[in-house]
Order: C-alpha cells, then structure tokens, then sequence
C-alpha cells in the first residue's frame, strides 16, 4: 500500500536501538517513518553500536544520534529534553537484557535512562533467541511491561541469526510502523468502535476451475481498514482480495463468493450490536463509562448482481459443452439492501462509468438501499480499476461533498472525516 508523504507530518519520533543483529531491520523502521513524514531521533545503546554505527541512523535522520558518550546539558541532546520532544519512543530491537532491565527500572545507560524519563505509552518489539526469549524470567519481565506503559509487538517464527528456527525473530519494519502510526494517529471518535469493512469482487464459482468476477482490486477497502486501524477503531475487513503490506494486528477474513460474505458479515454485525450496553444497565451503575459506540459499515465490495444457477461439481469439459455454451445466470440476492442495518451506520459505495449521471444513480441508493451515505467513484474504463489513487465523491440526502483525487490511504483519512458527521 502506498503510504501518504505527510501521513506522521510534524510528529516527533524517538527511536531506540539495542545490540541485537535485528537493528539492520530499525534502519528500515526509519526510513519509513521519514517517508511518512516523521522527525525521527535515535537513541543507541553502546552493544547497537557494534552493529551500526550513529553515523548511518544520523544519515537517514538529519538527527544527532543519542548515546552514552555525547549527552549535553548544555543543549538539549540530554536524556530528559529529547524524551520531553517525543510524541512517541519505540524500541526496536529490545534485547532480552534491555527487556530485564526496563522491567527493573534499571538505567544503566543512555537507551534506558530515556525510557525511564518517557511517562507515555512506548512501543517494545523484542528480539531474542528462543530459548532467551521463552525463559520464564523473561516472560515474567514482558508481563510486568504489558501493565507498565508498554505496547509490546509480538516476535516472528523463522530462522534466527543463530541459525536455527523458531519463535524471537523481530516483527517486520512495516508491522512497528503502523504500531507507531496507530498510536500517533487514534481518534477519540474512532477509537475502539466496532468498525465492518467489506471489499473485493466477489468470486462466483461456474465449477472448480472457473468462475465469473470483476475487476475490483479491494485496494480502496483495503485502505479504509487501514486507516480505521490507524485511528484506533475494532476494524474488521471482510474481503475477497488484500491489498499488500496490510496491518497485523488488524482482523481480516478472506472470502470468496457474495454467500459467504454475507454470512461473515451478519456475524459480524451480530456481534457488534450484542456489545451495546443497554440503556437500563447504564442508568443503573453511574460508574459505567466506556458506552459501546454506534458501529459502521463501510460496504466497498463489488459484489456479483448475477450469479450461476447451477454451480457443476469437478471440471466441465469442452467436448461435453460442443462449440457454444449458454451459462444459464440468475440475480444475485443484494448483501445491502438485505442485511438488517439497524442502529448501525452505514456508507455504501458505487462505481459508475456513465459521468452524466452518475450522481443521480448514486443518490438513488440512499433511499432504495437505506444507507446514510454513499461514495460515488467516477471511472473511465477497466484500466481505473487496481490503481493506487482514487477521487471520490461524498454523498448524503442533503449533500455532495468533493473529496480531491489522491493515494489512497489518503482518501480512505478524509472518508473517515466525512463520515463522523453521520
């Protein structure tokens, strides 16, 4: 997925470094906090050092890197200014020594004295030898950070630098990153609201080896679940295709034919509106805070209108069809329109060729589907399909809303913003 240039623009982001042979991967990390837009300073312990030297983070950060030997109280390159400049501090490698010791508030150097001075959430992700890792003791230490202000990603099962395979490996570059985004971007609206993105063409099965479809991508549903995890929502994305490089963490079912869709995503939507706390539990207990939010609906996928009427078991053969083959086709049944969409906020979207009336056909689907918005995207031909820009248009019963041709993830931002307001 392309990552917008100002998605972390003016955010201040404190990297910390630790000896392990993973800190190869934090010069990635860096590189793509840059590229979002990030002011990134790197903290080094003096073990990172034997790996990487200051002078390639410093390359890469415009920065001065931070470490045991060049602490100033002269300026502000100390332990507490730098903390007291970031937005966030991430930790990335954390060895299971460093693990040890910010479990004990140990400052013994520069990397720790930071993470002690920081009173915000940080970000850990280990890197550690199996055996190192699954230690009980260190256990013990990852459980005492998990309740102290540390959001720890989990490690990787492959092959380690020690050349045999199993769980330690650090999580990938991309993953930490939109750790670090999700914590840098949440929205109080967004946040832990029970969110269903649907999206992809859905695959309608002629046989085992064939099928009818379109060329919906899934990328724009793709995106708007990023975004979603981005700003903090339950997200899960019920979709036919990925785009690439997706959030982990973030929920994600493969499916295949509109049937199966709509069954994932009655479940789900079952299960949103059963996380509702009801009106006379809340009346009755005043310290109840956390209200379950109103949940949303982003329906992206193009699902089938027509589908085969009998689906053939094993492979059709040419010689049995003979020169002709009359697919005998029946309508689909409409996911939208059939769902039961009660109490749940709901943004559909349509896909039109013909420019003229577009609008027209767009804002119909207000009424005959029951939604409370829809985005309406304009193409030219097949060739619009899979690319990574998109131009949209807002519509709700009372307006047209613009929203400028751009990636996207950017895109996938302003639709959110928009559909706050519903």
């Amino acid at each position: 997925m392309l990552i917008p240039a100002d998605l972390l623009k003016d955010k201040k982001i404190l990297l910390g470094v630790t000896g392990s042979i993973a800190v190869y991967k934090s010069l990635e990390l860096v590189r793509l906090f840059v590229k979002a837009g990030a002011n990134v300073k790197v903290v080094m312990s003096e073990s990172a050092k034997k790996f990487v030297t200051p002078l390639t983070f410093e390359v890469l950060t415009s920065n001065k890197v931070l470490d045991d030997t060049n602490e100033s109280w002269v300026t502000d390159h100390n332990h507490i200014k730098t903390t007291q400049w970031a937005d966030l501090f991430v930790i990335a490698p954390a060895t299971a020594n460093t693990i040890g010791k910010l479990a004990n508030a140990i400052a013994d150097n520069m990397l720790l004295q930071c993470a002690l001075a920081y009173p915000h959430v940080k970000i850990l992700a280990p890197s550690a030898n199996t055996n190192m890792l699954e230690n009980p003791i260190t256990q013990a230490n990852l459980k005492m950070l998990a309740i102290a202000n540390y959001d720890i990603l989990n490690t990787q099962t492959k092959e380690l630098a020690c050349k045999t395979t199993g769980d330690g490996a650090m999580a990938e570059p991309i993953d930490i990153f939109y750790k670090a985004a999700k914590a840098l971007l949440k929205d109080e609206f967004w946040e832990d609201r029970m969110v269903m993105v649907t999206g992809g063409g859905t695959i309608e099965k002629i046989d085992e080896v064939r099928y009818i479809s379109n060329f919906s991508s899934g990328k724009m549903a793709s995106a708007l679940a990023t975004a979603l995890y981005c700003r903090g929502a339950d997200v899960n994305l019920i979709a036919t295709r990925f785009d690439t490089d997706l959030p982990k963490e973030m929920h994600k079912i493969d499916v295949q034919d509109s049937a199966e869709m709509m069954e994932y995503l009655v479940d789900s939507i079952r299960i949103a509106k059963k996380g509702k706390l009801s009106k006379a539990t809340l009346m009755r207990d005043e310290h109840i805070h956390l209200i379950q939010k109103k949940p949303y609906l982003f329906m992206a996928a193009a699902v089938s209108d027509y589908v085969p009427e009998f689906v053939q078991d094993g492979k059709l053969k040419k010689e049995m069809l003979g020169d002709t083959w009359e697919l005998k086709m029946k309508q689909n049944s409409d996911i939208l329109s059939s769902i039961d969409k009660e109490g749940i906020v709901t943004v559909g979207f349509k896909a039109e060729m013909d420019e003229k009336n577009a609008v027209a056909n767009a804002s119909k689907m207000i009424d005959s589907k029951h939604v409370d918005a829809v985005c309406l995207n304009v193409l030219k031909d097949s060739s619009s399909f899979g690319s990574d820009t998109n131009k949209i248009e807002f519509i709700t019963p009372d307006k047209i809303e613009s929203i400028p041709h751009a990636d996207k993830l950017s895109v996938a931002f302003d639709i959110l913003d928009h559909a706050k307001n519903l």
